[in-house]
């Protein structure tokens, strides 16, 4: 997540990130072409499930595993209302799949009964949750414990399976711009000190794999806050550039982890 930003050339605009140079030389990060995603994703399940800010993520996949006629052909039908959305490369073998599911509860069940019960599980699996929450129960200690939930189901699902879990990430929380909030709810309901407190919850909840929970985080907060109010004109929903780093550093980790197993 150590990335940097830059005003975008030529005509600037807008913001790029790059990781520093000594830091991708010795850790051996790269961004990936559409053929080294293609070649690690081969043959793979790919889900990511929660609200909006997850959907986005899901479009910066799209439109490194497309052509980008394909890529913006997928967005009416990917930004449906509060709808799922799969997509295919049939050359590749791979399947994404988006699952509308904004609230925690959504995220438990989808572990606990549609993929507990399915025949298979992804090989990827990307959650993500809290925003909703924010705004219509702004409550940190009930979603701590819906987190909880989250943990137990995932840990429930890995366990008992004859074959390699997926490989699990948590979406974080963006940065929240609170003047530039389009309603006066999300400007009452999500600032600083509520987005502190839910940060808090995911840290101390033993969700992430640093507290030996089943996620590595994808820590959007951090990127966001790098990438500043140039990235968003609604103060909660960033530009693609952001979710661009985030998918880079997820496909960067599972290069590490899973050694091409996926």
């Amino acid at each position: 997540h150590r990335v940097s930003w830059a005003d975008a050339e030529p005509h600037g605009g807008g913001r790029a990130w790059s990781w520093p140079p000594s830091l991708a030389a010795t850790c051996g990060f790269a961004r990936l072409t559409r053929d080294d995603a293609s070649t690690l994703l081969n043959g793979s399940w790919v889900m990511v499930a929660g609200d909006s800010q997850a959907r986005l993520l899901v479009l910066a996949l799209l439109r490194l595993l497309l052509d980008p006629a394909a890529a913006a052909a997928a967005e009416p039908e990917l930004f449906r209302r509060h709808s799922d959305y799969h997509a295919a490369v049939p050359a590749r073998g791979i399947s994404v799949d988006f699952i509308w599911a904004p609230f925690e509860s959504n995220l438990t069940r989808l572990l606990r009964e549609d993929l507990r019960l399915a025949p298979r599980t992804p090989d990827v699996l990307v959650l993500g949750s809290g925003l909703w929450h924010m705004l219509h129960v702004t409550e940190a200690s009930q979603y701590g414990d819906a987190l909880a939930s989250i943990a137990d189901a995932a840990n429930s699902l890995r366990s008992p399976l004859p074959v390699p879990p997926p490989h699990m990430f948590w979406l974080g929380l963006p940065r929240l711009v609170n003047p530039m909030l389009n309603t006066d709810a999300k400007k009452e309901h999500m600032n600083d000190t509520m987005l502190q407190a839910y940060d808090r919850e995911v840290d101390e909840r033993c969700i992430l794999r640093r507290d030996g929970g089943p996620f590595r985080l994808l820590d959007v907060g951090k990127l966001t806050r790098g990438c500043e109010q140039q990235c968003t004109a609604d103060g909660m929903h960033y530009n693609g550039v952001v979710y661009d780093a985030v998918m880079h550093i997820m496909l960067n980790a599972l290069v590490i982890e899973s050694q091409q197993r996926i």
